[in-house]
């Protein structure tokens, strides 16, 4: 399934590829909105992901082109909350409406819903397994949920497991707590709760790794943590 993100955000970009594309999702992207609004109509997508706030063309301007040519769904994301915007960009035929603080699986939940509307039922393409990960003695196999280090099996709880699994598929980018929290506890911890950074203190004994001089995970003070690759 073919997407197109339209975001001046290079970064946030990256970040929807990285997470749609394991799932099955063939994802394109541009930072400009003359660009965007061209692809969109000369180029086949099953959605488009586009954001009010672009440096040439806003983005309703994009969206009006886009639906004078093409009836692709689009999924508008905005950095402002305003309901104003949310209404302008439906009545000019946007799908749907997502502000930029979206989850991953609110995004991936989102997505899926506009393009089935759209009738590509049969193109929704399951969740794809993920490949074993690898970090030099650290394997990280997602489906049996299991990580082995060097010889030895580590005994980790689904929480540390989840942990470990996502900042391994951040591939060095460091995760925010709240963004750790939103793909690990599934909303069940809240933002504040320190239970997140006991849980990456156990799983640092569990993998011998020293906070002061880490092999495997770094914190970066004031924002959250990365999973480094180790020395050769």
């Amino acid at each position: 399934m073919r997407i197109l993100v339209i975001d001046d955000d290079a970064e946030l970009c990256q970040l929807v590829a990285d997470y749609l594309g394991p799932m099955g999702f063939e994802v394109a992207s541009t930072q400009e909105g003359e660009d965007g609004a061209a692809r969109a109509t000369e180029e086949f997508w099953h959605a488009v992901i586009l954001d009010v706030m672009l440096p040439d063309l806003d983005g309703f301007e994009v969206l009006r082109r886009i639906r004078s040519h093409s009836k692709v769904p689009v999924l508008m994301l905005t950095g402002r909350g305003e309901e104003v915007d949310r209404v302008v960009g439906l009545e000019l035929g946007a799908d749907d409406y997502l502000p930029k603080t979206f989850s991953s699986r609110e995004l991936l939940a989102r997505l899926r819903a506009v393009v089935r509307r759209a009738g590509w039922v049969s193109e929704v393409v399951p969740e794809a397994p993920l490949k074993e990960i690898v970090l030099g003695p650290l394997r990280i196999n997602p489906e049996a949920h299991t990580a082995v280090l060097g010889d030895e099996a580590l005994s980790l709880t689904p929480a540390e497991f989840g942990l470990l699994l996502a900042l391994a598929k951040a591939k060095g980018r460091v995760k925010t707590r709240e963004q750790l929290i939103e793909e690990v506890a599934d909303r069940e911890w809240d933002v504040f709760d320190r239970a997140i950074d006991m849980h990456i203190s156990t799983l640092r004994r569990k993998l011998g790794d020293d906070p002061k001089n880490p092999t495997y995970i770094r914190t970066v003070r004031g924002y959250g943590y990365q999973l480094l690759a180790p020395h050769p």
